[in-house]
């Protein structure tokens, strides 16, 4: 195989702060790299300093890109073509030719003919014109690049039915689910014939069987287009499976490369652990839940109970799951917790200092003296994506301090929730599109902390979240509890993160509690009709 692409020494910085570190790489024409890392390791950097589409202030080292060119039209081709008659306009024989991305301008002619034969595919980012139907993104996608043949609509069809997606063409885009999103993405690539795909976590927000379809398909279309490609991901079994040989980034830093398999165990190896304080003192009941109902009034079903006599505490300081199946009442059970929704009839009172507040009882002086010492974490939590990280935590969620006091806040916070450090102050910067899935949660969690509360309801936390980024909201969840002290009621169909990250459990069942206690002894009392629909459900 032909040297494709060469990394030397290649370093980032970001304020002072060393993003990647000494990298050095070789990647041969036809390979599938894969990179393994925890959320902040670099990845994200990495891959998008190998697409050479945006331009680093402090950056050292190169990116050498071996490729085979014509002289005459300029078309570039993988290095294996050297010597070919140019494919493009069919007169002169391809040379050698070398491009390094660090040593280029990003305006550079040369650097602007590579970087358009490299695709991307990115996590969240599906870059798809919303209310157009599918076939009229790939048309656009020909559009762009100059295709003016009059065969346009059959080849986009045909882009299609390379990504399995011919049966959406005409649905719009935005009704897409994710992994059909993504489908058409890589349809909206391929276009443009890559030689390079960049897939940067491309099923990071997808669920297992979705993300099975997108990985079916993205080497599929490798194969087909005989493409080299990159791919990050935090499913080891998908780095195992389509990459020809794996690294790990930590910290910015290569600090194993090799076969994929033995590379994937090492990583599982340094990821798997929670260190979970199994000597924590928790306090007296912050929480008292007695006889809570909540009846609806149905049309069709007529009296409906979602939730029907309840009771439990929850101690200062404790981690708190309150676990079932969809409709089993859980959530009813949070939004009434936080005074969002009126029960019909119980109690329920939240400790104050060492006052005990009425939750039934709306009014300043009474569940709106708890509710400001509450915070709530959606699964959907949403931060400003076009404001920096320190605006997120400050100006944007209402708190106003002077700026050296709001950073130090800040730092501290954000440590609290599983950021070293140095970690934590070079985000602060960056905006929040800028970094990982797991790192974007832990900012979430520090909005809610910055704002000083002592009860923090998460509402599925995890979500469809993959096993490493679960890992690290347990951590972030277990840190900020062990930093802050605060207590914590989660309400989740996630049994395995529950079981990690809980002191005890609730376990709910047709609007009734049916077990209190050990995680491992409530979760054990789970039907096996409710293991499959949990495991639907995740």
């Amino acid at each position: 195989m032909s040297l494709f692409i060469e990394v030397k020494d290649l370093t980032i910085a970001y304020d002072g702060v060393k993003v990647l570190k000494n990298i050095n790489l070789n990647i041969n024409e036809g390979e599938v790299l894969g990179i393994l890392g925890r959320s902040g390791a670099g990845k994200t950097i990495l891959m998008h300093a190998l697409r050479g589409a945006e331009e680093y202030e402090n950056i050292s080292g190169s990116i050498i890109y071996h490729l085979a060119r014509c002289e005459k039209c300029g078309h570039i081709d993988p290095p294996s073509k050297v010597g070919e008659t140019c494919r493009h306009c069919k007169e002169d024989s391809m040379k050698a030719f070398d491009a390094d991305f660090v040593a280029l301008s990003l305006h550079d002619h040369e650097r602007r003919s590579v970087s358009k034969r490299i695709a991307i595919m990115l996590q969240r980012t599906f870059a798809l014109y919303g209310d157009d139907q599918v076939v009229v993104n790939v048309m656009n996608s020909l559009t762009e690049i100059g295709y003016s043949g009059n065969d346009a609509m059959s080849r986009a069809m045909e882009l299609l039915e390379d990504v399995r997606l011919s049966h959406r063409m005409m649905h719009v885009a935005r009704d897409l689910s994710g992994g059909e999103k993504q489908r058409v993405v890589l349809a909206r690539q391929l276009v443009r014939n890559p030689m390079l795909l960049l897939a940067d976590e491309p099923t990071g927000t997808l669920d297992p069987r979705t993300a099975d379809v997108v990985h079916d398909v993205i080497e599929r279309a490798v194969k087909a287009y005989n493409m080299t490609m990159v791919i990050t991901s935090h499913w080891s079994e998908v780095i195992e499976e389509l990459a020809d040989k794996a690294i790990i980034l930590e910290d910015g830093a290569v600090v194993k490369e090799g076969d994929p398999h033995e590379v994937a165990a090492e990583f599982m190896k340094m990821v798997s652990h929670i260190e979970k304080n199994e000597n924590v003192a928790l306090g007296e009941p912050i929480i008292d839940v007695k006889n809570l109902v909540k009846k609806y009034i149905s049309v069709t079903r007529g009296v409906v109970h979602a939730v029907n006599d309840i009771s439990f505490d929850v101690k200062e300081g404790e981690i708190f799951g309150i676990a079932g199946t969809s409709g089993a009442g859980k959530t009813t059970t949070s939004e009434i917790l936080m005074g969002i929704v009126q029960p019909t009839k119980g109690d329920i009172h939240v400790r104050v200092g060492d006052e005990w507040v009425d939750m039934t009882t709306p009014g300043p002086d009474n569940r709106g003296r708890a509710t400001k010492y509450m915070g709530i974490l959606h699964q959907e939590y949403g931060l400003y994506t076009h404001r920096s990280i320190i605006d997120n935590l400050t100006e944007s969620i209402g708190i106003d301090l002077p700026y050296e006091l709001a950073v130090r806040k800040a730092v501290k916070t954000l440590v609290a929730t599983g950021f070293s450090e140095e970690k934590a102050k070079g985000i602060l910067p960056k905006m929040a599109d800028d970094i990982s899935e797991g790192e974007r949660h832990r900012v979430a969690l520090a909005q809610i902390l910055m704002k000083e509360p002592t009860i923090i309801v998460m509402d599925e936390p995890t979500g469809t979240m993959d096993p490493i980024t679960k890992i690290e909201v347990t951590r972030s969840i277990l840190k900020a509890r062990d930093e802050m002290g605060d207590t914590f009621v989660i309400v989740s169909h996630d049994m395995d993160f529950l079981q990690e990250a809980c002191d005890r459990v609730a376990l709910m069942r047709d609007a009734k509690i049916v077990a209190v206690g050990e995680p491992n002894d409530v979760l054990s009392q789970l039907t096996e009709e409710e293991r499959l629909l949990v495991a639907q459900e995740a």
